[in-house]
């Protein structure tokens, strides 16, 4: 059979009842980008869009089942406010939906009310409070590829983008893994669908775009966070940095931003840190926030610090190993002129 009569057949009487009960309630459909989406807003909405914690996740889906059926089920808890079931090509759904209510207690009923609930003998479904994911993992770039490079092709191809940040992979030797967070979900289920289609010419092999695994996440930040030794430092496959190994004063770094921020009319960086632990051997470690206040969210995490006994102030060291973490996230990384 011919792709388009071939997917045409399938389960054809679940598709003729989705059809009549759309015809039957006048409700409109739309599908967008293997989405389709009711409401967001429904018939008749007034006043903003609902706060967080009003959507759910729906798992484990009869793949033949439809919005005909789905939207009555969830409709009888709480009023909804958009409802996304994600499609096949062949007109199946994926397995999984979201419902968003206009309240947060519509939203508690649904999952108080139907996880593990079957909707048909057998088909338990799964329904718990939607995650809202917004960062991904870009594993198998080539070494080659800059910070600045892949923030550029992501602003011209992607929408919401908010950082970028790259790693050796921990995964494949000799390739680099990008974290790429996004302003919303939406943004970044968007930007993994345009990113697995493969019509970027992301330089690379193998390469295999994932939602960030909190695992990977937690290994990420403990290379950041972990005391260089020697020992560390032999091990290229971590390329873990010496903190502040340019030869640059502390103050021309922190200049360097300020001057940047000022360029960018972000308006001036306000530095946190704390100390939180001294290790034996001479290193501290550092909690840190930065606030820009013309850049979407602050910037915070740990670092090493080495107190080398030259009267220089370790909170001011901390800054500048900060300050040049920002400069690479903002694609302006200070290049050592020897």
């Amino acid at each position: 059979l011919p792709p388009q009569r071939w997917t045409n057949s399938i389960n054809q009487a679940s598709k003729m009842s989705l059809l009549a009960w759309e015809k039957e309630t006048g409700i409109k459909l739309v599908q967008i980008n293997g989405q389709r989406h009711y409401g967001g807003p429904p018939p008749g909405w007034m006043g903003d869009p609902p706060p967080a914690g009003t959507e759910v996740y729906i798992g484990k889906l009869p793949q033949d089942l439809y919005e005909d059926v789905l939207i009555p089920l969830f409709q009888s808890v709480g009023k909804l406010y958009e409802f996304r079931l994600m499609m096949t090509f062949s007109g199946l759904n994926r397995g999984f939906a979201y419902a968003k209510y206009s309240t947060q207690r519509g939203a508690r009923n649904a999952i108080a009310t139907f996880n593990n609930y079957q909707v048909r003998q057998g088909c338990a479904i799964v329904v718990c409070r939607s995650t809202q994911k917004r960062e991904l993992s870009v594993d198998g770039l080539a070494t080659s590829v800059s910070q600045q490079e892949l923030e550029a092709t992501l602003q011209r191809a992607t929408q919401g983008v908010l950082s970028v940040t790259l790693h050796a992979s921990p995964r494949q030797r000799q390739t680099k893994l990008a974290v790429l967070k996004y302003s919303s979900h939406q943004a970044a289920a968007m930007a993994k669908k345009t990113l697995m289609e493969g019509n970027l010419r992301l330089r690379g092999s193998g390469i295999k775009v994932e939602w960030l695994h909190r695992d990977l996440k937690q290994k990420l930040q403990l290379w950041e966070e972990q005391p260089p030794s020697s020992q560390v430092q032999e091990d290229k496959s971590l390329a873990l940095p010496k903190p502040l190994a340019l030869p640059l004063a502390t103050q021309n770094v922190l200049d360097h931003l300020n001057t940047l921020c000022r360029r960018k009319h972000l308006g001036m960086p306000l530095f946190l840190t704390k100390c939180f632990q001294v290790n034996p051997n001479g290193w501290l470690l550092f909690w840190y926030q930065v606030a820009i206040p013309g850049y979407p969210m602050p910037f915070s995490g740990f670092t090493w610090v080495w107190q080398d006994g030259q009267g220089q102030s370790s909170h001011e060291k901390a800054k500048a190993t900060v300050a040049l973490r920002v400069l690479r996230v903002l694609g302006e990384p200070l290049v050592d002129p020897h």
